[in-house]
């Protein structure tokens, strides 16, 4: 049985630019056959809106629309959207994670409570509203995928508030997987990547170094790409996956099983 999503309509969060994560999983649906919406973060001056949409057109999305998850009357609309147009969802792609430069150099005790709220409200609570509102329209045996990584479990330096938002994440991930798989079979994972040069990354304090060190020492030496985690995540949205739920799935070339 070879990997196919032809006929699922999946979502997707968190494109900013062709370096995201959630590009290189929108790419990898949309060559499995998926029909995608794509959400961007509205701005005053439109610059993420045109952007992304520029970027995305290439795969031929049949839903665009703002999203600011600190904005619930825009998770209503997004899904209302959803529901006028498709009538139902089969994927859900959560790849939204923010937190301010200050609280990702120096002492994770210098967090400032502002800092904290904030990150942890758009990297880890976020998946939680998107889902309820999702709930009604999930098809039978659809899938959630979310992103995190290694900082979650250990001390990453610099990686600091984030860190403490993707447990919170990993967490949320195993939640909804008890809540949301026993009457739809809907399924809920996590993808731990390994350090990806993005936009969001650039904000974390030695980051070429986390690159270059996973490079050195993970048993494929080097880091991954973000067709590799866009691979996973057809995976996982796919019916290859059916048994798979409340997992985090590591695509970081094995680091994550090294001693230091």
């Amino acid at each position: 049985m070879l990997l196919d999503l032809t006929g699922k309509k999946i979502l997707v969060t968190g494109i900013a630019n062709n370096r995201s994560i959630a590009w290189g999983i929108a790419q990898q649906l949309s060559k499995a056959g998926a029909e995608l919406g794509i959400t961007y973060l509205p701005d005053e001056k439109g610059r993420f809106e045109s952007k992304v949409k520029e970027l995305t057109k290439v795969l031929n999305p049949s839903l665009f629309l703002p999203l600011n998850v600190q904005n619930p009357s825009q998770i209503e609309e997004v899904f209302e959207n959803i529901k006028n147009n498709w009538g139902n969802l089969d994927g859900l792609v959560h790849c939204l994670a923010f937190a301010g430069r200050d609280e990702l150099i120096g002492d994770y005790s210098a967090t400032s409570s502002e800092g904290f709220d904030r990150a942890l409200n758009i990297s880890a609570y976020s998946l939680a509203p998107l889902c309820n509102a999702a709930k009604p329209l999930f098809t039978d045996g659809a899938g959630v995928v979310s992103l995190t990584y290694l900082g979650s479990e250990r001390a990453i330096p610099n990686y600091n508030v984030m860190g403490v938002a993707k447990a919170a994440l990993e967490a949320s991930v195993r939640y909804l997987s008890a809540e949301l798989g026993p009457e739809k079979q809907v399924r809920v994972n996590a993808i731990s990547a390994g350090p990806i040069r993005t936009l969001a990354s650039s904000a974390i304090g030695g980051i070429l170094d986390m690159i270059h060190n996973v490079e050195e020492k993970s048993p494929l030496r080097r880091t991954v790409t973000q067709t590799e985690v866009g691979n996973t995540a057809a995976f996982l949205l796919s019916d290859l996956s059916s048994g798979i739920s409340g997992q985090t799935i590591y695509v970081d070339a094995g680091y994550c099983i090294n001693g230091m």
